[in-house]
């Protein structure tokens, strides 16, 4: 009887940890104190609506350094734990992640881990480097079909870009999962097939911005829309009016080498980027 338990038991454990951890996790103890130190922080706004969840959690991480690739340290794909380090899109989906976990009931590392890789992943679950969302309007489509996110652009009178997303497949080299793997590169061109199938997605354009900009939402996820062949989105961030008035954006800056609220306005930041064609503008959905 005991034996049997035994093995009862170990089939549930190993079963659950595939199930909700199909892959190791990498956090660093650096990172379950500032996890703490977040909660401490973020506490007081716990109730407040959505929108000043976001502002606070984005406010905790200025200054934070800009290091890319945090997310490609292994050989096998697995669920990354990074707040000391955070690049432009690792930045957005930490915020998004933390702010859903505070506004639940259950501000916990795990409910933490578990929004991540619903906001990360594709059908929330990772399997290899194809399961994670890599190209932003993948990233954007599959989260607004859970109800995660809005992108309101069309209805500020934007536009729809339509043109051919292939940069990874196409850049295969620049990918050290993709450049010696046919077999990820095949899944990585399917994908990239399916997105080009849904015909494209909406975007305000640069020259609006300026006009538009009272009618864009504070913490609204922003989305610079590239004139590089084969990409969609480089960049991201989240719109942020100054007490003045003013509509700029916070964001893990390359230029700056860390988190920071821009000093240029979000139109006047895009006019200054060469390939910058105008912008996606997303609200983030509460989900509780």
């Amino acid at each position: 009887m005991k034996l049997n338990y035994y093995f009862l038991l170990t089939a549930i454990l190993i079963l659950l940890s595939e199930n909700i951890f199909s892959q190791e996790i990498t956090v660093a103890d650096k990172d379950e104190a500032l996890f703490n130190k977040y909660i401490e922080q973020i506490t007081p706004y716990k109730t407040e609506p959505l929108e000043t969840v976001l502002e606070k959690t984005a406010q905790f991480f200025l200054e934070t350094p800009y290091v890319a690739h945090t997310l490609d340290k292994g050989e096998k794909e697995k669920l990354v734990i990074n707040l000391r380090e955070l690049d432009c899109f690792t930045y957005v989906e930490n915020v998004m992640a933390l702010s859903f976990a505070a506004r639940s009931n259950n501000l916990s590392m795990k409910n933490f881990m578990d929004q991540l890789v619903e906001i990360r992943y594709r059908n929330n679950e990772i399997t290899d480097y194809a399961s994670r969302l890599h190209y932003t309007s993948d990233w954007l489509f599959e989260n607004e079909r859970n109800g995660l996110l809005e992108n309101i652009s069309k209805d500020l009178s934007g536009v729809k870009e339509a043109k051919k997303i292939d940069f990874m497949s196409t850049h295969r080299n620049a990918y050290k999962q993709l450049a010696d793997d046919d077999v990820m590169l095949e899944k990585i061109v399917e994908i990239e097939n399916k997105i080009n199938d849904r015909g494209g997605f909406h975007y305000l354009p640069k020259d609006l911005i300026a006009a538009k900009a009272n009618d864009i939402p504070h913490m609204a996820m922003i989305g610079f829309v590239t004139a590089i062949d084969g990409l969609d989105i480089s960049h991201v961030g989240f719109a942020y009016r100054k007490d003045d008035g003013e509509l700029t954006f916070i964001h893990a800056s390359s230029a700056e080498m860390k988190v920071v609220v821009d000093a240029k306005s979000l139109s006047d930041y895009c006019f200054s980027q060469k390939n910058c064609k105008g912008i996606v503008v997303v609200k983030v959905s509460d989900k509780h």
